[in-house]
């Protein structure tokens, strides 16, 4: 049988695919929500209460600057103590690597023979790979850890998402009372908006449907808004 000539499909490259493991998406991302959700909800929260305007500006720009500060210092956190753990785990993979090469050797030639791969091609691809410390230790970080150690996140730059994406997020429903808004309606609608064009752009990310995930992050918002509103009729009456 004759094979069609002409250019063969090509294959899309590793670096083709969207980057998932990067330390930027996901405190982003969260960070725009929960400032969004977290401040307009405080905002609601406080108009509940029958309090000024300029209270409710106050009110507002505390939540930002404290939210986005609490924010980039949790996350710096979290991600710094992620990659001081997968980095101390690298390193024991590192010192068993000096200790006990044909081990580890061994080790690798069975997670191939695990995939289906020949015992004998196994040892050999194994072995041939082994030449290299450094790409040793990449391969039984990827296989054992389940890391990249070339490309783990950087605290600074989830720090910086976070806190740059919640002020984003939480200044939108602020942001028609520094303009001269006397009424939570405003704020309200603007609020509202940025919920659903967060949740979809989430889904773009994601593969979602972008009108499912809008639309579920307009809920819950609004749900979260609703409460503290209530929650602030109440006490602000039997405080008042």
């Amino acid at each position: 049988m004759e094979h069609e000539s002409g250019p063969h499909p090509r294959i899309p490259a590793a670096g083709h695919h969207r980057d998932v493991n990067g330390g930027w998406l996901r405190p982003a991302v969260f960070g725009a929500m929960d400032g969004l959700v977290s401040n307009f909800a405080l905002m609601t929260g406080v108009v509940g209460g029958a309090v000024s305007n300029s209270t409710v500006v106050l009110t507002g720009l505390a939540g930002l600057a404290a939210g986005a500060c609490s924010m980039a210092a949790g996350e710096y956190t979290s991600v710094a103590s992620q990659r001081e753990l997968v980095q101390a785990e690298i390193e024991v993979e590192r010192l068993e690597l000096r200790r006990n090469p044909h081990g580890e050797l061994a080790e690798l030639t069975q997670l191939y023979v695990e995939r289906g791969v020949d015992p004998d091609l196994a040892h050999e691809v194994a072995r041939q790979l082994s030449a290299d410390p450094e790409q040793t230790l990449a391969i039984h970080a990827r296989e054992e850890l389940g890391v990249d150690p070339d490309d783990l996140p950087s605290p600074w730059v989830a720090a910086g998402s976070s806190f740059v994406c919640f002020a984003v997020g939480a200044l939108l429903p602020l942001l028609p009372y520094l303009l001269g808004a006397t009424s939570l309606l405003p704020a309200l609608l603007v609020a509202a908006a940025g919920l659903f064009v967060c949740g979809a752009v989430v889904a773009r990310v994601t593969a979602r449907s972008w009108w499912y995930s809008g639309l579920r992050q307009l809920a819950l918002g609004g749900i979260a808004a609703g409460v503290t509103y209530l929650l602030g009729a109440l006490i602000g009456g039997q405080v008042g």
